[in-house]
């Protein structure tokens, strides 16, 4: 008979009293998360902090963002008033979001800048996110620390330009082609294709054709590294342009098709239609300078504010370089060595592509940027912010990966000591402030450079990684003062300026909307003021100016005018500080940039139908076209309104009654 053999019962482990210890994934996955929340956490104290300060900081889109929280239509066309009868000279995707705000949580500085900070946050999470997934979470972390230390982001997530919509939008683009460029399903790589189309479109709803160059790079990028087959990446560039084409172009063809007698007109085009301001002012105006819609200033001769001369230059000057420029030297250098030390992966390497996307996105608008001889302001210049800490982050990681070899750490060293010798530069342009700190960050790069080469073998593996965070905590650091300084300070105008109290010698031209024509508060400043009336950034629109008697007297008189317009005035911005004063609809005349609208005849309907109460003479704006002859329409109605009424000054301004008109 055979014994029957059972196995013995498993034993119990012995009772401890301690718990176990987590995984190394478990570790690195938790440090990664701490590390992540802690950047985006700085982010939002450094975009959010005194936030309201700026009060309705560019007051022509906040009027627009004032209406639209108010009216439907207002929202859907971007209108200046609560009337429409003009939208602002961009498409209404920046201001639906702050429209929608305002209509939520009531109209305040609060509800009109909290939702560009937070597009900020959301940028340098999209960096991290894209960064990361072809490097490190330490890679992704330089990077977003990167774009969030950029000092034209600084400026523009605290402020109500379009610009931080813009950002966000093809920053998401940009994270949609890398993740179709980095799966092998057909299907899968089609949809991501057709997000970054989708990003783009509404990228263009937001500022137009400056949402559109970035095109170029990402779609060069997946046709040269897309893990499809050719003709299954063509046809997924092909869906990726539809993509692009719907989602742009349903405003713009519901606009076409909504009858023009019962919509605002489009402010910035000359025959009230966007297609004219995609052309003409939003587009080849800008690329050649007045060749058609809004009339422009010539930004190649134009001062500071207005970008500087023409060529490679441009982005290194006085006020973009300031705004811009601290890590580009680096960034480049990345780019450059990042793709030689790539040299030999496959067609697809996910790496190698990164840094197409980047360094195309950097380059194509860069360029761009340089040559344009259209309107350009410095700010326009946070497009590059992301492309710039991608190319820093993705390139400083493939470079890191073959640090054994010379093209590795010579290459690290080089992206740190042009990071603190062009920091040096920057910052000894504005001497008297802080006037040891461009000598501390350039030792630094240079110890860590220093480190860096001599680090490479294993053994020296601590040097090396010593090296790596102190070059690249000195490499930031004169970007990271300079945002920090703008963050900190008050902005107000249409041109807003970064960096501390004489960061910029040149003040050049201020103004709002789509070229210059109004205040402009540089860091330290206090909050403009013009010289009819303005919006005390304190009161929320509450009054105009200071709360002086006679202010508070017109401001009555336009909430007690009982008209569909309460009062008309010569230009967009001044009557966007009448709007948000009297929280009343105010009728631009001329538009932003001397719009043809309305005409002499029509403005005498409007009179005589009793929809306007009050004429208020002078105003910012809407002055003559560039190449028309005689008066322009504003003059014109101005010149009638003399000729038939009487006027009283209240305050500064010179105020017509236009009721009991009979023809």
């Amino acid at each position: 008979m055979t014994a029957v053999l059972h196995p013995a019962p498993p034993q119990r482990p012995a009772p401890t009293a301690h718990r176990a210890e987590p995984s190394p994934s478990w570790f690195r996955t938790r440090r990664t998360g701490l590390a992540l929340t802690t950047l985006l956490a700085a982010t939002a104290v450094l975009y959010l902090w005194n936030l309201t300060a700026s009060g309705y900081a560019n007051t022509f889109y906040a009027a627009a963002a004032q209406a639209g929280s108010q009216d439907w239509k207002a929202w859907f066309f971007g209108s200046l008033d609560t009337s429409n009868f003009i939208t602002v000279d961009k498409p209404p995707a920046s201001l639906w979001v702050m429209g929608l705000s305002g209509r939520i949580f009531g109209f305040s500085s609060a509800s009109l800048l909290v939702p560009q900070a937070l597009m900020g946050v959301g940028s340098v999470a999209l960096v991290y996110a894209a960064v990361k997934r072809v490097a490190s979470p330490a890679a992704g972390l330089v990077a977003g620390a990167v774009l969030a230390a950029t000092p034209a982001a600084a400026l523009m997530f605290k402020f109500d330009n379009p610009d931080a919509l813009l950002v966000l939008l093809m920053t998401l683009a940009g994270y949609f082609v890398i993740r179709a460029m980095g799966t092998a399903m057909g299907r899968r790589a089609a949809m991501w294709v057709a997000l970054a189309g989708v990003a783009l479109g509404f990228a263009f709803l937001t500022k137009m054709l400056q949402g559109l160059m970035v095109l170029p790079a990402f779609g060069g990028a997946y046709a040269i590294a897309g893990q499809a087959r050719l003709r299954a990446r063509l046809v997924h560039l092909a869906i990726g342009a539809t993509a692009v084409v719907v989602s742009a172009g349903w405003w713009v063809l519901a606009v076409w098709m909504w009858p023009a007698d019962s919509r605002p007109y489009i402010g910035g085009s000359t025959n009230n239609s966007v297609m004219d301001l995609v052309l003409g002012y939003n587009g080849l105006g800008r690329l050649f300078g007045n060749t058609g819609g809004g009339g422009g200033m010539n930004g190649g001769s134009a001062g500071s504010s207005f970008g500087g001369s023409t060529g490679l230059e441009r982005l290194f000057g006085s006020e973009m370089g300031i705004q811009i420029s601290w890590l580009i030297p680096a960034a480049l250098i990345a780019v450059v060595f990042g793709l030689l030390a790539r040299g030999r992966a496959p067609r697809t390497d996910i790496l190698r592509a990164s840094l197409i996307v980047w360094g195309g996105w950097f380059l194509v608008t860069g360029l761009i940027f340089s040559y344009m001889s259209g309107t350009i302001h410095p700010y326009y210049t946070v497009a590059l912010a992301p492309a710039v800490a991608g190319m820093i982050g993705t390139g400083g990681y493939a470079l890191w990966l073959v640090r054994a070899r010379w093209i590795g750490r010579c290459g690290l060293a080089a992206m740190m000591l042009a990071a603190g010798i062009w920091s040096w530069v920057l910052l000894h342009r504005n001497a008297d402030w802080l006037p040891m700190l461009k000598w501390i960050l350039l030792v630094g790069t240079i110890v860590g450079a220093i480190l860096v080469l001599v680090g490479a073998k294993d053994r020296f593996r601590r040097l090396a990684v010593a090296g790596l965070i102190i070059g690249s905590l000195a490499g930031i650091a004169g970007s990271a003062s300079y945002a920090i300084a703008t963050a900190a300070a008050a902005h107000g105008g249409s041109i807003p300026t970064a960096g501390p109290a004489g960061a910029v010698s040149d003040s050049g031209m201020s103004g709002g909307g789509g070229m210059g024509g109004g205040p402009e508060l540089r860091n330290g400043d206090a909050p403009p003021s013009s010289s009819d009336a303005t919006v005390n950034p304190a009161s929320n629109g509450q009054e105009l100016s200071s709360g002086s008697e006679s202010a508070s007297e017109l401001t009555a008189m336009l909430v007690n005018a009982g008209t569909t317009w309460s009062a008309a005035t010569n230009g967009s911005q001044s009557a966007a500080t009448y709007e948000l004063a009297s929280n009343t609809a105010v009728m631009a005349i001329g538009g932003w940039s001397s719009d043809p609208a309305p005409t002499l005849d029509q403005f005498i309907q409007y009179v005589a139908d009793g929809k306007i109460h009050y004429y208020i003479a002078g105003g910012q704006g809407g002055s003559q076209r560039e190449g028309q002859s005689g008066d322009s329409t504003s003059s014109a109605i101005q010149e009638w309104v003399e000729a038939n009424f009487g006027s009283t000054t209240v305050g500064n301004s010179t105020v017509y009654d236009l009721t009991g008109y009979v023809g």
